[in-house]
């Protein structure tokens, strides 16, 4: 596995959500006084959200051609342009509203919203350690889910997404190496055989599509929605 970037090093299967199972996993730490902040809805409607406004756009930004904020933010922008898989919605999100507007159009606009995003217990820079699973505190049993992924920008934009397939969502209680604890929110796809065989999940873990489920990790600036159901407690798998 040593030849895998070790910011891949978010996924897992199923099978291996269970208390004690140690693994290697990247959690990417941002501080958030840093981080872009999202623009009121009419100042991000205001301007382009196109990469046929590239050029116009690193003008706004004062960007200059070929460097690596231009080459992140033409990457956001054809993310966020490319077609969804089969029995996917997605949806790049420029504005709170429009993220929360998004998520109600799924989710049901006459129910009450539940968001859940990964928290560290403790301060440390370290970014990539074997972790533990202590505990599974809680299985959040949702109908549909709408996760929401920060992408470059130099304003907070979000690549928010929901997919038809089963999927499982957990927290869970997670001990590091060096005394770190996080709770961490996996999501888990049942179904991935709509998945391009070229996804990044398929090469950390050497499976193909349809024939494994992919959970992966979240970042704690990244957001899961979810009606606001019942959820089930401590488990220990």
């Amino acid at each position: 596995m040593n030849h895998i970037d070790p910011s891949l090093m978010v996924f897992f299967t199923l099978k291996d959500l269970k208390v004690g199972k140690k693994m290697q996993i990247y959690f990417p730490k941002r501080d958030p006084s840093t981080s872009p902040k999202f623009w009121p809805k009419e100042e991000a409607e205001s301007i382009p959200f196109s990469s046929t406004h590239l050029s116009y756009l690193l003008k706004i930004f004062s960007l200059s051609q070929g460097s690596p904020q231009a080459i992140a933010m033409e990457n956001t922008l054809r993310e966020c342009e490319s077609k969804p898989i089969k029995g996917e919605v997605k949806f790049c999100a420029t504005s709170l509203e429009s993220m929360l507007e998004f998520t109600q159009n799924i989710l049901g606009s006459k129910i009450d919203l539940q968001v859940y995003a990964t928290m560290h217990k403790t301060k440390s820079s370290v970014t990539f350690q074997n972790y533990t699973i202590l505990e599974i505190l809680m299985e959040i049993l949702a109908p549909k889910i709408v996760a929401c992924h920060t992408v470059p920008y130099p304003y907070a934009v979000f690549f928010c997404h929901s997919q038809k397939s089963e999927n499982r969502v957990y927290k869970v209680s997670l001990g590091g190496e060096n005394g770190d604890k996080v709770e961490a929110m996996v999501v888990c796809h049942l179904d991935t055989s709509q998945w391009a065989p070229n996804h990044v999940s398929f090469q950390v873990l050497g499976v193909t599509p349809g024939s494994s489920s992919v959970c992966h990790f979240f970042p704690a600036d990244n957001l899961i929605w979810v009606p606001k159901l019942e959820s089930h407690g401590s488990s220990s798998m």
